[in-house]
């Protein structure tokens, strides 16, 4: 009996071998991508807004869609040749979707990689405030208080739960 609980190694993609499967993959890839990018758009206003706990939410749902997708266009490289031959158009068609994708992905990742910044930044500040008070208070040779020193920093906790 195998056990549940070992990875098992993916499978290889299925081999295209009629024009209506190939037809079928490209629609397949086309619809991923679109809700895909749908919720990556939700994502990013949500984000904007300042609506983290609901942006977090789209995240399952976006990693489905992203798991999917990547698995469409792995079956896409292997049969990429067989595409080409007999349906270019299409694939022209799915090309010129994939680009026109790019600006939105690029915005997401710039406002995810901003919030995650400004995050950080509060965190920081938080800590060091924290630091600052907890360390004692004294002046230095120079007649000017000391800055704290970095074993006085302590590690900060945060909790979800409110």
């Amino acid at each position: 009996m195998q056990n549940p609980f070992t990875p098992q190694a993916p499978s290889p993609p299925r081999r295209i071998e009629t024009a209506a499967d190939g037809e079928r993959l490209l629609t397949q890839l086309a619809e991923t991508l679109n809700a895909l990018l749908q919720v990556v758009e939700q994502e990013t206003e949500l984000v904007r807004k300042g609506r983290l706990a609901q942006a977090a939410k789209l995240e399952p749902k976006k990693s489905q869609l992203a798991g999917q997708y990547y698995a469409a266009i792995e079956r896409l490289k292997q049969n990429l040749a067989f595409l080409r031959a007999k349906l270019p158009d299409r694939l022209r068609e799915l090309q010129r979707q994939l680009d026109a994708s790019r600006p939105l992905l690029q915005l997401n990742l710039t406002v995810l990689a901003t919030a995650h910044a400004v995050s950080e930044g509060i965190i920081r500040g938080v800590a060091g405030e924290i630091a600052r008070k907890a360390a004692p208070q004294t002046y230095g040779v120079s007649g000017r208080p000391t800055a704290p020193v970095a074993s006085a920093a302590r590690p900060v906790t945060l909790s979800r739960v409110l």
